[in-house]
């Protein structure tokens, strides 16, 4: 028995060491664009650190909380430490990176791109997901809401990272990707949701979805052909719980002279004629027609032009006043974040919540 016991405890040591030799699993780096074809910026670092040029050869170093300009220098990125087609700023220890006007975790790469200068933040994904769901959500929503947003935000930059070809980065930091503030959006709350969900995507054929998310739909989610352009089986039209969303219900009016202004060359606008719109009432294609002639525009377009909240409107005219009235807010595809609010509210958790937004995937864990 002595003898059986020694072996045990040899073997458990055996396996303990064993398992200090396994690397830990490799962390997947995003490329996120935070200034883009700037002619100067500002860059910085928390704690001191080292400047390299594209072949990594140590050009100099940054004290910490010092600043330097990096500007185009001919066909090179030139700061004071030197200059060279691509510069990389990696701090020491846990220390932040200073991009333009905001703090950021990870480092910073300095490109030519167009007559400027574009950074490029290379930071660990779980790492960037901390200020991506504080700006994409409201810190202060439940848990459950969170964590879904937290899942629908790491899917979607799986996708986009692997879907992107011909560009120098993944993402970039506005709605036309994901909102991404650095430090600035980061609560304990947004750091408990990523960590909670580490590694986890949604998947359909073992692939990254498409995972589109929306502030509000207005009461009901869209099917992705209808707005977009390609059918998939997992972005599908559903009931939305976004009632009690602020943008649930919302009224823009213009008078005939500010139309004028925003939507040239049709002279006075007379009447704007629906062309195509989805079965949930959201307008794809607009006809605007006035008394020198007429234009088609699309959703996209004329969202930009007048700053709608979304397409899902009627419009009233009184006295040469248009009144918009209309629901939610954004394309109303795939996740509605305030109605994963309410879900979450009513005590629903953050997968069965993604279960409801997109049809026919696996909740997958990253390997």
């Amino acid at each position: 028995l002595i003898g059986e016991e020694i072996m045990k405890q040899l073997w458990i040591t055996c396996l303990f060491f064993w398992l200090l030799l396994i690397p830990p699993a490799a962390a997947k780096e995003l490329r996120i664009a935070i200034v883009k074809e700037a002619k100067q910026l500002q860059i910085g670092s928390s704690t001191d650190a080292v400047v390299k040029d594209g072949t990594g050869r140590v050009l100099g170093k940054i004290t910490a909380m010092d600043a330097m300009d990096a500007q185009v220098m001919g066909n090179t990125v030139k700061t004071r430490e030197g200059q060279a087609p691509q510069l990389t700023i990696d701090p020491s220890g846990d220390g932040y990176v200073w991009i333009g006007s905001r703090w950021y975790r990870g480092r910073v790469s300095l490109i030519l791109q167009g007559k400027g200068v574009t950074a490029i933040n290379l930071v660990d994904m779980e790492a960037y997901l901390y200020s991506v769901v504080g700006a994409e959500a409201i810190a202060s929503w439940p848990l459950e809401a969170l964590k879904a947003q937290a899942v629908a935000a790491r899917t979607y930059a799986m996708y986009k990272s692997s879907t992107v070809s011909n560009l120098p980065f993944d993402l970039d930091t506005t709605t036309s990707t994901q909102v991404y503030k650095g430090l600035e959006t980061e609560y304990v709350s947004t750091q408990e949701a990523v960590k909670t969900t580490q590694g986890q995507i949604l998947t359909y054929n073992n692939k990254p979805i498409l995972a589109a998310f929306h502030a509000s739909s207005g009461g009901h989610t869209e099917n992705v052909e209808d707005v977009w352009s390609s059918a998939l089986p997992y972005l599908r039209g559903v009931v939305d719980y976004d009632q009690s969303s602020p943008v649930f219900q919302w009224t823009k009016s213009f008078t005939q002279e500010q139309l004028e202004e925003l939507i040239k060359g049709v002279g006075k606008i007379k009447s704007f004629e629906p062309q195509r719109v989805t079965p949930n009432g959201r307008i794809i294609k607009i006809r605007v027609v006035g008394d020198k002639g007429a234009k088609l525009l699309t959703d996209d377009q004329l969202r930009k032009i007048l700053d709608l909240r979304s397409t899902v409107f009627t419009i009233s005219m009184d006295n040469s006043i248009f009144e918009f009235t209309g629901r939610g807010f954004g394309h109303g595809i795939g996740l509605s974040q305030w109605g994963t609010c309410y879900l979450a509210q009513q005590g629903i958790t953050y997968d069965r919540i993604l279960e409801h937004y997109y049809k026919n995937v696996q909740l997958t864990t990253l390997k």
